[in-house]
């Protein structure tokens, strides 16, 4: 029958779809996060979203992949990818998203100074834009953009989160862990090809989505042990401490 047979009835995989797959929106907002990566889709969407008024600050979060190291473009540690950027750059070409010189990964320590970099070019000026650039990992993304808010004396009642289509959900439930009070609007976009619709018709589709699917159940252990133990520090009498 395949997996296209049966559109009128519920596909086993919807569910995936509906969970890991979110989209709201844009509301007027306190600020945009924009939480890590070395691609420039999600930046130029909050430059778009802060052109459009929708909020005061941009917040680029991001150090670099804690696995790497150091901050990596994408096809950078192709070797011909490599020797691409280089001729072009040497010849004065222009890049997909500016010219490849300025898009070389030498001319970045980290993830946020890329993403700054990039929402500057979009036209989002340096007061706008609220740096956070010690996180490796999604989470911290989030850890530490909380950090930064409270060191500016921001109060986050609403905001919009920038991020891939597919890291939809685990980057709003990380976000929502660490704003609490926080109303977020998820405003994503689509990279690598992998959307809603077609996430399913792909190995790499598949072998991506399912993967936010495992990790939004298995990182989310400690994060939940955690907060029991607090809740139950909280209801222990203090003599039975």
């Amino acid at each position: 029958m395949g997996l296209q047979k049966g559109r009128s009835a519920v596909r086993f995989y919807d569910c995936i779809t509906e969970f890991i797959f979110i989209e709201d929106e844009p509301q007027r907002s306190d600020i945009i996060f924009v939480p890590g990566g070395s691609y420039p889709d999600a930046a130029e969407r909050a430059a778009q979203l802060y052109l459009a008024g929708y909020a005061p600050y941009v917040m680029p979060s991001g150090k670099y992949g804690i696995l790497k190291g150091r901050f990596v473009l994408p096809g950078d540690e192709i070797p011909e990818k490599q020797n691409e950027r280089a001729e072009a750059a040497e010849a004065g070409e222009p890049g997909e998203k500016g010219s490849a010189r300025e898009m070389q990964a030498g001319n970045y320590e980290t993830e946020c100074d890329y993403l700054c970099d990039v929402l500057r070019r979009c036209g989002v000026p340096d007061q706008a834009i609220l740096r956070e650039d010690q996180a490796t990992f999604t989470y911290e993304n989030a850890i530490f953009s909380r950090k930064r808010t409270e060191e500016f004396g921001l109060q986050i009642k609403r905001a919009i989160l920038c991020c891939q289509a597919f890291h939809a959900r685990r980057s709003l439930m990380y976000y929502q862990e660490q704003f609490p009070e926080t109303e977020f609007l998820v405003c994503p976009v689509v990279t690598k090809g992998i959307s809603r619709e077609n996430w399913y018709q792909t190995r790499q589709g598949i072998d991506r989505v399912l993967g936010e699917l495992e990790r939004c159940g298995g990182q989310f252990h400690e994060i939940m042990y955690g907060k029991l133990a607090k809740c139950r520090m909280r209801e222990e009498p203090e003599n039975q401490r």
